[in-house]
């Protein structure tokens, strides 16, 4: 890690403490996919958030040199706001074995007991940390530039007490800014809005038609702001307060989106994320480890992986250190954590004020005696409707399902009245004149509809 340091405040300090759990996974996520080898094909094409190029290569890749956050604050009088710019470096390691001469030669794989290490691009965590009064902030503001330069390393790879290998990693010069400003809001209340930029301005002209990969390399890669202030507070982009929300409509952000990240739902802190968040984002406390991949679900993912054959998890373990991390805590999961996974519905715990270890059951319709979906009726526009009546289909355009506005102005028949556990009512139909309507109800596959979103039809 390198970069800008500054000495943050406590109060600053403990608020970006708690956002850098949230902050890891933004920085990780899809760093390495099931199932964590580098020849599985979802593997062959990484960096997919918050890639800031050198600037030429901009014009033949496609991609951005820079980001752009924007935000309003309530900054007090001798303020200071704290940047912690975060990203990832990559570091391109190349594998090669030991000769009978005492030499090296470069080879695609090397077979070692417990792994197999082939060539793979590691990412190196870079933090660029700014404190700066806000008073400096007005104006043109501030910039603060950085260089990371080139380094090299070698890394032996022993094997029964004997040197068989080596591994060769290399990271490429990268140059870059944060520049920052604040101005002064109109109207009564003492706010601004913030600037905060970032651009990678590294020099590297690319050869004709260079590949991706060869701009990765001078990249910043997953960038992402921390953004605190010692003793004011940020405004939220998502759902701001009234009086700030046409100062919040005038901010304008480029490939970021800034969240609220304080500790305990505070104010203090802001996350801003290549990746759309909502304001004060939590880790699920069921997860143990980061498993790189947030579009699956943690008990899947560690049973798939747990499933790997040896031969799969060597090869993981050798395409780098996290993915062998993940390989270790999916065979090392006892039972019973597992059994806090399978069926978590992490949306109850408002409901309940726990989790799945609630004493309270999961009410289940099918075993209480007051609802009966066949026989229930619901009252819509004065008529009693349930199982047998037909209705008029006038899908509410605001929340259904984009497939149900096909169905407005058909007719169809209710097969059920159904309640949910927050004392919703919803109409299970099937559409007549469907040729798969007996298909669909011998199965118990229906379209759903709220009562107000139907009409009631005279009986034929």
């Amino acid at each position: 890690m390198s970069g800008l340091t500054a000495e943050l405040p406590e109060g600053i300090e403990r608020g970006f403490a708690g956002a850098r759990q949230i902050a890891d996974a933004v920085l990780l996520e899809g760093y390495v996919l099931y199932p964590y080898r580098a020849s599985a094909a979802k593997n062959q094409l990484r960096w997919q958030f918050g890639v800031l190029v050198p600037p030429e290569y901009t014009r033949q890749g496609g991609e951005h040199s820079h980001q752009r956050t924007e935000c309003v604050t309530e900054a007090r009088q001798g303020d200071r706001l704290a940047v912690e710019l975060r990203f990832l470096r990559v570091q391109r390691r190349t594998v090669e074995r030991a000769t009978d001469g005492g030499g090296f030669e470069s080879v695609e794989r090397l077979e070692l007991a417990d792994r197999v290490l082939v060539e793979w691009d590691e990412g190196v965590e870079e933090r660029i940390e700014l404190l700066v009064p806000v008073e400096e902030l007005t104006g043109a503001g501030v910039q603060r530039d950085f260089r990371l330069p080139g380094v090299g390393s070698t890394e032996l790879v022993h094997e029964h007490g004997s040197a068989v290998g080596r591994l060769v990693r290399r990271r490429e010069q990268v140059d870059g800014l944060v520049r920052l400003r604040m101005k002064e809001l109109p109207g009564p209340y003492r706010a601004q809005r913030l600037t905060a930029e970032v651009e990678n301005v590294s020099a590297w002209t690319p050869r004709r038609k260079a590949g991706r990969e060869e701009a990765l390399a001078r990249s910043l890669v997953s960038a992402h702001l921390l953004l605190g202030l010692e003793h004011g507070r940020f405004v939220s982009v998502t759902d701001p307060p009234e009086w700030a929300r046409p100062a919040v409509e005038r901010c304008r952000n480029d490939r970021t989106w800034p969240v609220l990240a304080g500790p305990d739902g505070g104010y203090q802190v802001m996350l801003s994320s290549p990746i759309i968040l909502e304001d004060h984002p939590r880790i699920a406390p069921e997860s143990l480890g980061t498993l790189y991949d947030a579009t699956e679900i943690d008990e899947i993912l560690a049973l798939r992986t747990a499933a790997l054959t040896e031969e799969e998890k060597r090869e993981a373990r050798g395409t780098d250190d996290r993915a062998g991390a993940v390989i270790d805590l999916a065979e090392s999961m006892p039972p019973e954590v597992l059994e806090r996974l399978h069926g978590a519905v992490r949306g109850l715990r408002e409901i309940t004020g726990s989790g799945t270890d609630s004493e309270q059951p999961w009410w289940d319709p099918g075993n209480d005696p007051a609802v009966d979906p066949e026989r229930d009726k619901v009252l819509v526009d004065g008529r009693q409707v349930g199982a047998g009546s037909r209705v008029l289909l006038r899908p509410g355009r605001r929340r259904t399902d984009a497939q149900d506005l096909f169905l407005d102005g058909r007719t169809a028949l209710v097969e059920a009245v159904l309640h949910d556990v927050d004392g919703s009512v919803h109409l299970a139909v099937t559409v007549e004149d469907d040729p798969g309507a007996d298909l669909w109800r011998a199965q118990g596959r229906f379209r759903y509809f709220q009562p107000d979103e139907v009409t009631p039809l005279e009986e034929s």
